[in-house]
């Protein structure tokens, strides 16, 4: 074990951010693990759809802790709902889509750390712990830092 890497916990009221339209808790950081891996919680509106991307400098592996999500990973596409685990590779296409009526609770995983920097630097401070106001997301900002991140925006999800 690194000398400086200490236990590390955070509860489950941690700091709340905003995320292109969720409700998103960094649960674990490259400072936290070592750079080892990223773990992020987010509460998902129904009827979200992330862009279509590709990761460049990490692997991202989904958990489906509440709600019915549909993953497209390299033009296969698996309908999920609560206890799904699905590994999206870094250099394949990917992406989710919140169904139903109802949000979704998720836990995604980046490995190595540092697509929580691009998470945060997205964000802005959760006023309270409730979904975002429904705006459209900065998309300037959004390609200019998904750059710097070694992601690649594709456009909307396949469907």
């Amino acid at each position: 074990m690194d000398p400086k890497l200490q236990p590390h916990v955070v509860p489950r009221e941690g700091p709340a951010i905003w995320f292109l339209g969720t409700l998103t808790f960094v649960k674990a950081t490259s400072e936290t693990t070592n750079g080892a891996f990223a773990l992020i919680e987010q509460l998902i509106p129904a009827g979200f759809a992330s862009p279509y991307h590709v990761h460049h400098a990490e692997d991202e592996a989904f958990y489906v802790l509440e709600g019915e999500v549909t993953f497209v990973c390299d033009g296969q596409r698996w309908k999920t709902g609560a206890g799904a685990y699905v590994f999206g590779p870094r250099e394949i296409p990917h992406g989710f889509r919140i169904e139903g009526t109802t949000p979704a609770r998720i836990l995604v995983l980046a490995a190595p750390a540092g697509f929580e920097s691009f998470v945060m630097e997205m964000s802005e401070p959760a006023t309270g712990l409730t979904l975002p106001p429904m705006e459209p997301p900065d998309m300037g900002k959004l390609m200019t830092l998904a750059a710097k991140y070694h992601i690649d925006i594709l456009g909307s999800l396949p469907e």
